[in-house]
C-alpha cells in the first residue's frame, strides 16, 4: 500500500480535519478587511487618526512577509506543528489586539496577528494537498481559495455588525473560540505525512524585504504630516530604503533559496504583470480602508450598514473574477481583460473622486461595482498571465511573486491613502474652524482624529465639517487615479502567448480576495492537473478510453480492482470491497473476471497480482500518463525529470482510485461479456 494511502483521512475524520482548516482559512482572510468597517470607531476610542491606516497595513504587511517561511518551515518540520503554532501566534494576537489601549498597542498586536495568519493562509493550502486524494486536491484547494472570496464580501459587513451590537473588540474577540476549536480539532484528528523536505531557508532576504517595506511605508506615512518631506527624518528614511533594497538584491543573488529570484524580473510578463498587480493591490486596499470612513462619518451610516454599502463592490469583483476566467478557459485569450479593466478602474476611483455628502445611495453603489468589476477583471488575469510566460522551474516562485506584489501593493495603497488622508484633512479642518465659535471645551484638533465629535458641532458648522471630510476623500482617490492610468499603459505592453491547458484550470482564490500564494513548481502543476482530471467526465467512460488504448479487454469495474490490485501488491477480497464502497458479493463478479485471465491470483481470501497482471496494469498506466501528458503541452516534462515523475505518480495515483469505486461497480458484468470498448 503507498504512502499516500495510509496517509488519507477518510469519513468523519477528513470532514473534521478541512473544516478546521477551513475555519482557520477564514480566520487569516477575514482580517484583512474586517477592521475596515470598525476603523471610525476604534480611531473615536483610542485616537490616532494619522496611524489609522497602519491598523490594515501593519497586518498585512506582516502576513506578506512571512508566509514564504512558513511554507518552507512546514516542508522542513512537519506541516501539523508550525500549523498549531501559527494558530497559537494568531490567537494571541488577536487577544492582545482586543485589550489594545492605544493605537501604537494596537498597531504592534496587529503585526504579531499577521505573522500568524501568514502561516494560516499557506499551511492551509499545504495541508489539503496531504489529506486529500490527488483527484480531489484541485477542488479542495480551489474552495479553499474561494475562502478569501467570501472572506471580502463578508467582513466589513461582519465587523460593522460587530461594532454596532456588542463592541469593536469583537472584532478580534471573535476569533478566539473559532481559533481553539480548529486548534482542538487539528491536534485530534490531523496526522501529517512523515516526509520531510530539506530547505536553505532566506531569513536575510525575508529581514530585508521586511525592512525597506516598512521604512518605505513610514515615509509615505509620515511625510507630509508627522515630518516635513524635506525633513532628516523623511530623507533619512528614504536613504535606508534604498540602502535595504540595494543589500536584499545583493543577498538574493547569492542565496541558495531565494525568497524572490532575481531572474524572474528578466522576463517582461513577470514585471508588467507584478507592476500591475502591485497598482490592484494598492486600489483594492485603500478603497476598502477608506469607504467606510467616508459613509460613517459623511453620510452617518451605522457600522454594519457601512459593510452593506460595500457589497456591490464585492459582488462586482465576484462576477469579473469568475466570468472572466471562464472565458479565458474557453478562449484561451487574456490580454483583452486587464487593458479593458485598469481604464475600468481609474474611471471608478475618478467618479468616486466626486461622491460628497449629498451623493444619493444608488449613485454611489454603482461606483462601488463599477470599482469591483474593474479589479476582478485584472486580478484572475495577472495569475494567468504570468503562470502562462515562465518555464516550469519559475512557475511556484512566479506566482508566489504576483501575489507577493498585489499584497505589498495593499500595504502601499493603504499607507499612501492615509498619509494623503491625514494630510489634507488637517488642512480642511483649519479652513472649517477658522474664525468660527465654537461649543466651550471643543478642540479643532481632537475633531480630526475623532469624528464622532462632530455632533457637539452647531448644524451650520456640522455641515462644514462633513464637507470638509469629504473633500478629503475626495482628494485621496482623485490622487489614485493617475496610479490607475499608469496599470492601463502598463498593460499594453503584456506580451499574450497562446495558452497552456494547466494555466486555464485558474485557482479563483489567487485571483480574488488577494490571497497569497506560495507553493512550489511541482504543486502548481499538480494543482492544475487535478482540476484538469476532474474534467475527465465519468469514470466509466474514462476506464473505457484506457483499456481500448491500452489493450485491456475489461470491464471498468475489473479495470479499477486490476490498478488498485497492482499499486498494493496484495489486499484482502473485503478491504478492496471496502475501498469500493461495495458488497463483498458486488464486487467479486469483478475480480473473479480478473483471475480466470490469469492477471490476478486468489489464496484464503487475498488476492495478488501476477506477472501478466502487472504488464496489463502498466499499460493502463502508461495510457492514463499519456493523456495527462497532453495537458502538460508547452512545460516540457521531458526537460524536467521531477515533472515526469510527477506525472508517472499521478498516474497511478488517479486509477484504483477509492473515489471512483461505487460508479465502477453499480452493475455485476455478465459472464463472458467482453467490454465494450
Amino acid at each position: 500500500m503507498t504512502a499516500e494511502t495510509t496517509s488519507m483521512p477518510k469519513g468523519r475524520d477528513l470532514y473534521v480535519i478541512l473544516g478546521a482548516l477551513m475555519l482557520a482559512m477564514l480566520l487569516a482572510a477575514l482580517d484583512q478587511t474586517i477592521v475596515s468597517t470598525a476603523l471610525p470607531t476604534i480611531v473615536g476610542e483610542l485616537g490616532g487618526l494619522n496611524h489609522l491606516s497602519w491598523v490594515v497595513t501593519a497586518y498585512l504587511l506582516a502576513a506578506t512577509a512571512s508566509t514564504p517561511l512558513w511554507g518552507k518551515l512546514g516542508d522542513q518540520y512537519g506541516r501539523k506543528r508550525l500549523f498549531q503554532t501559527s494558530i497559537v501566534i494568531f490567537l494571541i494576537g488577536s487577544a492582545l489586539c482586543g485589550v489594545a489601549q492605544d493605537m501604537p498597542q494596537l498597531i504592534a498586536f496587529r503585526a504579531l496577528q499577521g505573522l500568524g495568519g501568514g502561516g494560516l493562509m499557506v499551511l492551509v493550502i499545504a495541508i489539503v494537498g496531504d489529506v486529500v486524494p490527488v483527484r480531489e486536491r484541485g477542488r479542495y484547494q480551489g474552495l479553499f481559495g474561494a475562502v478569501f472570496g467570501v472572506a471580502s464580501v463578508v467582513g466589513p459587513l461582519l465587523g460593522g455588525w460587530f461594532v454596532d451590537n456588542l463592541s469593536w473588540r469583537w472584532v478580534f474577540y471573535i476569533n478566539l473560540p473559532v481559533g481553539v476549536l480548529a486548534l482542538v480539532a487539528i491536534a485530534a484528528v490531523l496526522h501529517t505525512p512523515s516526509e520531510r523536505e530539506r530547505h536553505t531557508i532566506d531569513y536575510l532576504g525575508t529581514t530585508l524585504i521586511v525592512g525597506w517595506a516598512v521604512a518605505l511605508v513610514l515615509m509615505t506615512t509620515w511625510g507630509g504630516t508627522e515630518y516635513d518631506w524635506l525633513s532628516p527624518q523623511i530623507i533619512g528614511l528614504g536613504v535606508l530604503a534604498a540602502v535595504l533594497i540595494v543589500a536584499w538584491v545583493m543577498a538574493e543573488r547569492r542565496a541558495a533559496e531565494p525568497v524572490m529570484s532575481l531572474s524572474l524580473f528578466r522576463d517582461s510578463v513577470f514585471s508588467l504583470g507584478s507592476a500591475i498587480s502591485f497598482v490592484v493591490g494598492f486600489a483594492m486596499f485603500g478603497a476598502l480602508t477608506f469607504l467606510p470612513v467616508f459613509l460613517q462619518v459623511v453620510h452617518g451610516v451605522s457600522a454594519t450598514m457601512s459593510g452593506v454599502y460595500l457589497l456591490p463592490m464585492m459582488l462586482g469583483m465576484l462576477v469579473a473574477s469568475v466570468g472572466s476566467g471562464q472565458m479565458i478557459s474557453r478562449t484561451g485569450r487574456y490580454k483583452v481583460f486587464p487593458v479593458l479593466g485598469t481604464p475600468i478602474i481609474a474611471l471608478a476611483l475618478y467618479l468616486c473622486s466626486r461622491m460628497d455628502e449629498d451623493t444619493s445611495t444608488l449613485s454611489m453603489s454603482l461606483r462601488f461595482a463599477l470599482l469591483g468589476f474593474g479589479l476582478g477583471l485584472v486580478m484572475q488575469v495577472l495569475v494567468i498571465a504570468v503562470q502562462n510566460a515562465v518555464s516550469y522551474g519559475d512557475l511556484g516562485a512566479a506566482t508566489s511573486g504576483v501575489t507577493f506584489f498585489r499584497q505589498i501593493g495593499g500595504s502601499f495603497g493603504v499607507a499612501v491613502f492615509g498619509s494623503i488622508f491625514a494630510n489634507r484633512l488637517a488642512a480642511n479642518m483649519q479652513d472649517v474652524f477658522r474664525g468660527q465659535p465654537l461649543p466651550p471645551g471643543f478642540d479643532p484638533e481632537v475633531a480630526q482624529g475623532n469624528p464622532k465629535v462632530v455632533d457637539q458641532l452647531p448644524p451650520r458648522i456640522r455641515g462644514d465639517f462633513l464637507h470638509a471630510y469629504a473633500e478629503t476623500i475626495q482628494t485621496v482617490f482623485f490622487w489614485a487615479v493617475p496610479v490607475a492610468v499608469v496599470a492601463f499603459v502598463l498593460t499594453w505592453f503584456l506580451r499574450e502567448v497562446p495558452l497552456r491547458a494547466t494555466v486555464g484550470a485558474a485557482d479563483y482564490g489567487e485571483g480574488f480576495g488577494a490571497a497569497p500564494t506560495v507553493r512550489s513548481s511541482r504543486h502548481e502543476i499538480e494543482r492544475s492537473l487535478s482540476e484538469l482530471m476532474r474534467r475527465d467526465g465519468r469514470a466509466q467512460e474514462m476506464y473505457a478510453r484506457l483499456g481500448a488504448i491500452a489493450g485491456v479487454n475489461l470491464p471498468a469495474g475489473s479495470m479499477w480492482a486490476l490498478c488498485r490490485i497492482a499499486r498494493d501488491g496484495s489486499v484482502e477480497g473485503r478491504a478492496l470491497a471496502e475501498r469500493a464502497g461495495v458488497p463483498v458479493e458486488q464486487g467479486r463478479p469483478y475480480t473473479d473476471r480478473l483471475v480466470n485471465a490469469g492477471l490476478v491470483e486468489r489464496r484464503d481470501g487475498v488476492l495478488s497480482i501476477t506477472e501478466n497482471g502487472r504488464a496489463a496494469a502498466d499499460r493502463l498506466f502508461a495510457a492514463r500518463r499519456e493523456g495527462l501528458a497532453r495537458h502538460l503541452d508547452g512545460w516540457s516534462p521531458e526537460d524536467h525529470p521531477e515533472l515526469a515523475r510527477m506525472l508517472s505518480d499521478l498516474a497511478e495515483e488517479s486509477l484504483g482510485d477509492d473515489a471512483d469505486g461505487r460508479d465502477l461497480h453499480e452493475e455485476p458484468p455478465a459472464v463472458g461479456r467482453s467490454h465494450p470498448s
